[in-house]
């Protein structure tokens, strides 16, 4: 109850300041409140929140995951090559291969981290950097337009043309974001595993005593994280017609900060799904804003690696290592067993 209360109230601070901004922006730039730029902050950011939420489920579980974006970014490469051998494909089979593929890549961090008992932000810089070393050896660095149609037609859910002639549009990735939302909150909240995920990041020794089954824990999360990963990727491609290898490379630091401004503790057991929406919400707005306003987009990377240090600084932050007598160790993850 204590936790729930702790999460209404950043939501509720966070609501606030988005509010305020929406305000100040609405005063200060025209173009802010336009339908047209409101619909490209929603798809622009439909593929970050995807990955938002999986990386939710990741910290809820007391983990860390930065290898997400590349992991997509492999995902992208290797469905063009099955997509080619299966005859070209179709959506179905676009969400079943790259779903799989990026289940596969999660479970590969999941079975690192509990084999090795590391934590989890160690073994995710491990895999980021060999899943993107690999991705550039067999990829040559090339970009890949021979795209199928069916990948590259762009869908839209939402049409208009205002009386000037400019279109405002919601593309295909809004829809699916919303089906991963509707999917994260089911699992986290309506089911049984979501009850003991929080009980398993909040306290990893007590969830074991009690029967919960750590290594599937950590499969569940970061198996999550791989399937938002795989789909992400996937409509990434949609939005962009491309598939370019070091594209991604970054994004994670982004999705890292809005997550944890959304009230995801960092060393487990806490964070909603609407706070990680009002996360993804505000770093989005705040570069729209500078975008608008004609401010130098560095301002944006300071602004991330702010967010982040304060969320570190303020969260409640622990770690119990093996072979350090349970002493609490600062940016901490998941618990060994």
């Amino acid at each position: 109850m204590r936790s729930l209360v702790a999460s209404n109230r950043i939501e509720a601070r966070l609501g606030i300041v988005l509010l305020l901004m929406v305000i100040g922006l609405s005063l200060t730039t025209d173009t802010f409140l336009a339908l047209a730029n409101l619909t490209s902050l929603l798809n622009n950011n439909a593929v970050n929140l995807i990955w938002a939420v999986g990386l939710l489920v990741v910290l809820i579980a007391g983990g860390i995951d930065i290898s997400f974006a590349v992991a997509a970014s492999v995902v992208q490469y290797v469905a063009v090559y099955c997509f080619e051998a299966l005859g070209g494909g179709n959506w179905f089979i676009g969400f079943l291969i790259c779903g799989a593929l990026g289940i596969g890549l999660g479970l590969i961090n999941a079975a690192l981290i509990h084999g090795f008992r590391i934590i989890s932000i160690v073994i995710t810089i491990a895999t980021f950097n060999a899943y993107f070393g690999l991705l550039m050896f067999f990829s040559g660095g090339r970009f890949i337009y021979d795209l199928p149609d069916w990948w590259t037609d762009r869908i839209f859910i939402f049409e208009h043309q205002s009386a000037s002639g400019v279109w405002s549009e919601l593309s295909l990735a809004v829809a699916v974001m919303a089906g991963c939302v509707i999917a994260t909150w089911l699992l986290i909240r309506r089911t049984t595993i979501g009850r003991q995920l929080y009980a398993f990041g909040d306290n990893p020794e007590g969830a074991r005593r009690a029967g919960v089954n750590i290594a599937l824990m950590q499969a569940i999360a970061f198996g999550w994280m791989g399937l938002m990963a795989g789909i992400g990727g996937f409509m990434q491609v949609n939005i962009v017609k491309e598939v370019v290898p070091n594209a991604l490379y970054g994004r994670e630091l982004e999705v890292l900060a809005a997550v944890v401004l959304g009230g995801a503790r960092l060393g487990g057991g806490k964070g909603t799904v609407l706070g990680c929406i009002l996360g993804v919400m505000f770093v989005a707005i705040t570069q729209n804003g500078l975008n608008l306003l004609g401010i130098s987009p560095f301002a944006f990377q300071m602004i991330i690696g702010a967010a982040i240090l304060i969320a570190i600084s303020s969260s409640n932050i622990s770690l119990d290592l093996p072979g350090l007598g349970g002493r609490r160790v600062a940016l901490g993850t998941e618990r060994a067993p």
